[in-house]
């Protein structure tokens, strides 16, 4: 029996050429599709456009098709049927370059003016070529003496990603969980997450001692195998199947509760994380992710 899918779109501008090459490209990949249309609800408010289609193919087809549609220069995602029609979904997302703009170590960096050597070494650890785990000890050691009040001044300077919010409300308003889960700092992230709404969260916790901050974190390090855990926890807790999570993020610690997820999306994403995972996003809105998953 033939396996049902989405074919999703998106990209700043869409055309009918985009909707026929599109189709041409997964008829030869051995699908069956049906006419490219613009969802209902909208299609970014004019940042961008998305065009979705009906998709019959038997399962094992599914990543030529999905390299087919990776091939066309616009973005597109093959999304299963039954996830987009799913009546609860959980939503789980990384923090840093993701739910917002920046890297908070690298704010904290600033601070005690070790921006470019942190800066270097977090983009080793998301590309993938350093123990995450590892990485974070030696960058949190430079933060050691710093005032506890810098703590306040990075969680001001924080900017949500573009589409953040709408992207957490629609999801909210369609009845589903919205849960992120960071490499980054409880203290930066408790206060937005708190104002966001989420349902649940986890980082790391920064130890202040004195009134200042020490070089360490206190307790289990949230590194990807936490990642996943945390999804597979708060996925079980709801009654959510694995198959109906989607998760979000861009770097190699995201990489396996993107895996764990019914779709894995990687956000302007390091090359890693965008060959591995089922859809790449890379505009800056993040409320891309809502057509995807159909909300």
């Amino acid at each position: 029996m033939p396996a049902h899918f989405a074919a999703v779109l998106h990209a700043v501008t869409l055309t009918d050429d985009d909707a026929a090459a599109a189709a041409r490209a997964l008829e030869g990949a051995g699908a069956a599709v049906g006419p490219f249309e613009r969802p209902a609800g909208g299609d970014g408010d004019g940042r961008y456009a998305v065009l979705t289609a009906e998709v019959k193919l038997d399962a094992g087809q599914a990543p030529a098709a999905r390299a087919a549609l990776a091939g066309l220069g616009i973005g597109g995602a093959l999304v299963p049927a039954g996830l987009r029609e799913a009546e609860r979904k959980l939503l789980i997302m990384d923090v840093d370059s993701t739910l917002i703009q920046q890297e908070v170590i690298e704010l904290l960096a600033d601070y005690a003016g070790k921006r470019e050597e942190v800066t270097a070494v977090t983009e080793a650890a998301m590309r993938g070529e350093l123990d995450f785990a590892q990485s974070l000890h030696a960058r949190v050691a430079t933060l050691a003496g710093l005032p506890e009040d810098v703590i306040a001044k990075v969680r001001d300077a924080v900017v949500l990603s573009l589409g953040a919010e709408d992207l957490i409300e629609a999801f909210h308003a369609g009845g589903h969980l919205v849960c992120v889960v960071s490499g980054g700092f409880e203290q930066i992230l408790t206060p937005l997450a708190e104002r966001l709404g989420l349902d649940h969260w986890r980082a790391n916790e920064l130890e202040v001692a004195d009134g200042k901050l020490t070089g360490r974190v206190l307790g289990e390090v949230v590194d990807r195998a936490v990642k996943e855990r945390m999804l597979r926890e708060w996925a079980a807790q709801h009654g959510i199947a694995l198959e109906h999570c989607i998760a979000v993020g861009d770097g190699a610690n995201d990489l396996d509760m993107l895996a764990a997820a019914g779709l894995g999306v990687a956000f302007n994403a390091k090359p890693k994380v965008r060959a591995e995972a089922d859809a790449a996003v890379d505009l800056p809105y993040l409320d891309v992710v809502r057509h995807l998953a159909g909300v």
